[in-house]
């Protein structure tokens, strides 16, 4: 039984859909689409009267490939703080931006990325792909403004404990707006 043309360009169709969305190519699809959106879109500040206030800094967090570390120790600092994981496309994507502002700005702010992964799977990450920043697990639970759903989730809090920046997805991080925001967060 021959197929017809539209039974054909079907199939194929169909075909080409099975590989992208249930075999590993699709991890590979959507780490570039989320670096094609990181070049159209940037992270958006909060317009001052609709930030939300950190009440609470306690929590305690399990260092990776660091000491571990006391949020407490972020009160007053200017702090990147990321949600992440090693599966995550998007996260992967936004990685390269992120370690070169880490670079520039590391004795500036606190960079804090939280994942739930195994140590040793994060720890050959980070390995593999020569990214320095510290990476922690959870010891206790987050504070409540930090309602994470969806990764990356990305916030940039000011020293006064306001989150400034609270971006869904992946971003380009090492744009010119977000280092004038870092350098006039900073400066305050």
């Amino acid at each position: 039984m021959a197929l017809s043309k539209s039974q054909r360009s079907n199939l194929i169709f169909f075909g080409i859909m099975a590989l992208i969305f249930f075999t590993p190519l699709r991890g590979y699809i959507q780490e570039y689409v989320g670096k094609a959106k990181m070049l159209l879109i940037s992270p958006s500040v909060e317009d001052s009267e609709d930030r939300i206030q950190i009440a609470d800094y306690r929590w305690n967090l399990k260092g990776i490939n660091t000491d571990d570390y006391n949020f407490e120790t972020a009160k007053n600092k200017v702090v990147f703080l990321n949600f992440w994981a090693t599966w995550c496309p998007p996260c992967r994507a936004e990685m390269p931006s992120i370690q070169k502002v880490f670079e520039d700005y590391k004795n500036k702010i606190e960079f804090v990325f939280i994942t739930n992964e195994n140590p040793e799977k994060v720890n050959s990450f980070l390995t593999k792909n020569k990214y320095t920043f510290s990476s922690f697990n959870e010891i206790t639970r987050s504070p409540k403004e930090f309602s994470v759903s969806t990764i990356p989730t990305t916030y940039i809090i000011n020293k006064k404990g306001e989150i400034v920046v609270h971006t869904l997805g992946s971003a380009n991080w090492n744009s010119d707006k977000i280092r004038k925001l870092l350098d006039d967060l900073i400066a305050e």
